[in-house]
C-alpha cells in the first residue's frame, strides 16, 4: 500500500490511535501494537509523559524511539489552554513540534470551537509547531486551516466518542477534493466498516481511540481497524465501479453465444433433419 506523508515524514500505516481509556498501560501497548499504528496521540492534560514524577509513565511502554508521538489538547476549551498545553508538551518532549490541536466548544457534545481553533493554530504555527488540527466538517473552515499553514486537517465524522460513524460523507468528500494536505477523519468511527467507508471516500488516514478502547475486546478491535483501513485504502486506489440501477451488465457476456432454439418433435435441437 502507498505511504502516508505528514509534515515531510513517511509512514506505512494510515491508522493513528489514541492512548486513553484503556484499563492499564499493558492493554494500551497491546492495542497499539495490534493496530499497526506508527503515530500515537497523547492527551497531555490526562496522561503522564513525565510531568508527574513518580507516576507510571506512558513513554515507558510506548517509547518515542518506536512511535511518533502526537501530543493533543483534549480537554481544552480556550485557545490559551490549548497553546499552553502544547508548549508544555514541547518542553517535555525535547522540542517535539508535531502536535494535534483541538479546542472544544461544548462539554456535552465536544464539538470544536472553530473560532478559537483558528486563532490557536495561527499562534502555534508562528511558533514553528507543525499543527494537525481537529475541525468540524465545514469545507470552508478546513480550507482556511490549510491556508494558514496546518500540516493536516482532521474533520469529525460524527461527535467524539459517539461511534455514530460517517454521518456526512458529502462534506468530507468536498474537503478531500479541495485539500492539498492530508485529510484524516478524527472522531465518530465506531467499528471497522466506518473506517473502511472513510478510506474509500479518499481520506488519507483515520485517528481513533474510543472505537478501540471501548470495544469489548480492544486488542481484537485494533487488529480489525488495521485491516479495515488497509482495505478501504486499497479499494479507493482500485476505483469502484460506477453505480447503475437498471443498466447493469451481467458478469458473463451474452453477446456472441449460440442462440437457444426450441426442440421440434421428431427433429433434433437446431431444426436440422437427419
Amino acid at each position: 500500500m502507498d505511504n502516508l506523508v505528514i509534515a515531510g515524514k513517511t509512514y506505512t500505516s494510515r491508522l493513528l490511535v489514541g492512548t486513553g481509556k484503556y484499563k492499564d498501560f499493558n492493554e494500551t501497548r497491546a492495542a497499539v501494537e495490534a493496530s499497526g499504528a506508527e503515530i500515537i496521540t497523547v492527551a497531555i492534560r490526562r496522561t503522564n509523559i513525565g510531568q508527574n514524577a513518580g507516576e507510571p509513565n506512558l513513554l515507558d511502554v510506548l517509547p518515542p524511539s518506536q512511535y511518533t508521538l502526537l501530543p493533543n489538547t483534549a480537554g481544552c476549551y480556550t485557545l490559551d489552554d490549548a497553546v499552553r498545553t502544547l508548549r508544555l508538551a514541547r518542553e517535555l518532549l525535547d522540542g517535539h513540534s508535531l502536535v494535534k490541536l483541538e479546542v472544544l466548544g461544548n462539554p456535552k457534545t465536544l464539538y470544536p470551537n472553530m473560532v478559537e481553533t483558528l486563532k490557536a493554530a495561527e499562534i502555534l504555527i508562528k511558533e514553528d509547531f507543525q499543527v494537525m488540527v481537529y475541525t468540524s466538517d465545514d469545507p470552508i473552515i478546513a480550507k482556511q486551516l490549510e491556508d494558514i499553514g496546518c500540516v493536516a486537517v482532521m474533520p469529525l465524522a460524527s461527535l467524539i466518542g459517539s461511534g455514530m460513524g460517517i454521518l456526512n460523507p458529502w462534506n468530507l468528500q468536498i474537503i478531500i477534493d479541495n485539500a492539498k494536505i492530508p485529510v484524516l477523519v478524527d472522531a465518530g468511527v465506531g467499528t471497522a466498516s466506518d473506517a473502511t467507508i472513510a478510506m474509500e471516500l479518499g481520506c488519507d488516514g483515520i485517528l481513533m481511540n474510543t472505537a478501540i478502547a471501548a470495544a469489548q475486546h480492544p486488542v481484537l478491535m485494533a487488529s480489525a481497524m488495521r485491516k479495515a483501513v488497509e482495505a478501504g485504502r486499497e479499494a479507493y486506489l482500485a476505483g469502484r465501479m460506477a453505480k447503475k440501477l437498471y443498466s447493469a451488465s451481467p458478469s458473463s457476456p451474452t453477446e456472441g453465444v449460440i442462440a437457444r432454439t426450441e426442440k421440434t418433435p421428431g427433429k433434433p435441437a437446431g431444426g436440422k433433419s437427419q
